[in-house]
């Protein structure tokens, strides 16, 4: 997973990885996102197949997820965050 920051935003590629594997990744991911995160871009592609789309979309479950925006791009999923719980990082 190749991740890049601009703002208070990062950017998650996903490409080339498992949806498990990807799924991993990203529960890793949001509680480690500083609170001055608020939005995820996750690319996660279209040609290869639906398996990480669903994934993001449908089975990702955090409580760092306030919404998941569906964008007119079909390969990417926008995670809009909620502040950090402090209880989640004891």
């Amino acid at each position: 997973m190749h991740i890049s920051k601009t703002g208070s935003v990062l950017e998650a590629d996903l490409h080339g990885l498992t949806a498990e594997d990807a799924k991993r990744r990203l529960e890793h991911l949001l509680p480690h996102a500083g609170p001055q995160v608020r939005e995820i871009r996750v690319i996660h592609g279209y040609n290869g197949g639906q398996a990480l789309r669903n994934m993001v979309r449908v089975r990702l479950k955090h409580p760092r997820i306030a919404s998941k925006l569906v964008t007119l791009n079909p390969g990417e999923t926008r995670l809009l965050l909620a502040p950090p719980d402090k209880k989640q990082n004891r």
